[in-house]
């Protein structure tokens, strides 16, 4: 009877606990969704200021010696040159206008070649990407690609593709402390983005990758390459129909 009387003990002491815990972590995911959704409906209207790469990157800047660099400029989407936005699409995200924020066959093959032991590039859509680049940190843990999926399907569905896009052609890193297509057109050919040519926007996003190892300043072969491909699927792309 005495070993009866203390195994229930027990288990009004863990039942409590178990409870408290269990309440806690519910109200914490009530409060992420709540503000997770509030904050991307926010940023349909109001553009972000800056990002947290931005300041990891100047973070980095300090630690080498180096002064803050943050070149951006807010560009309206009427305002981007059709060049540039057709350039990225062809770029990144082919099927942009038709998915929902995942390239299916993509996440496939990244898969597939992750069980191989290779290296993947290039399976991350625009809406992915913006996700990662507004709401989040850089990183390739599954963590930060659960909150990177959770934000795309946020922004897809509270968020037009123009507005995905737009935010995308603003914040990306187009250099050592340059974000967005108007610093970038401004710091390579001295113009605003909504005059780029065909060549000079392809030549930008041919260097998306790796925006601080290539510039179109000094474009080496494999970046002339990439342009030529970019511009060979702007012309299969056209008009973006959005």
């Amino acid at each position: 009877m005495a070993k009866t009387r203390n195994t229930r003990s027990k288990t009004k002491i863990k039942h409590p606990l178990l409870k408290r815990i269990t309440n806690i972590a519910t109200k914490v995911f009530l409060y992420f969704l709540l503000v997770s959704v509030f904050w991307v409906i926010v940023l349909r209207f109001i553009n972000p200021p800056i990002t947290l790469l931005m300041v990891l990157r100047n973070i980095e800047r300090k630690a080498d010696g180096k002064p803050f660099k943050t070149e951006k400029k807010w560009v309206k989407f009427e305002d981007m040159s059709d060049n540039m936005k057709r350039a990225a699409v062809s770029a990144e995200d082919q099927l942009f206008l038709k998915h929902i924020g995942f390239d299916m066959k993509a996440i496939e093959k990244a898969f597939a070649s992750n069980a191989k032991g290779k290296k993947v590039k290039g399976g991350s859509t625009i809406s992915q990407q913006t996700a990662k680049n507004v709401f989040l940190w850089p990183g390739r843990s599954w963590i930060r690609k659960g909150f990177e999926a959770y934000f795309t399907l946020l922004i897809e569905l509270f968020w037009s593709k123009e507005r995905i896009l737009e935010v995308y052609l603003n914040v990306i890193e187009m250099g050592d402390g340059i974000y967005g297509a108007e610093a970038a057109a401004q710091e390579y050919y001295g113009k605003s983005c909504k005059n780029l040519s065909k060549n000079q926007a392809a030549l930008i996003a041919s260097c998306f990758p790796n925006p601080r190892r290539w510039t179109p300043k000094n474009a080496t072969p494999y970046i002339r390459h990439r342009q030529y491909l970019i511009l060979r699927n702007m012309k299969r792309l056209g008009p973006l129909d959005f």
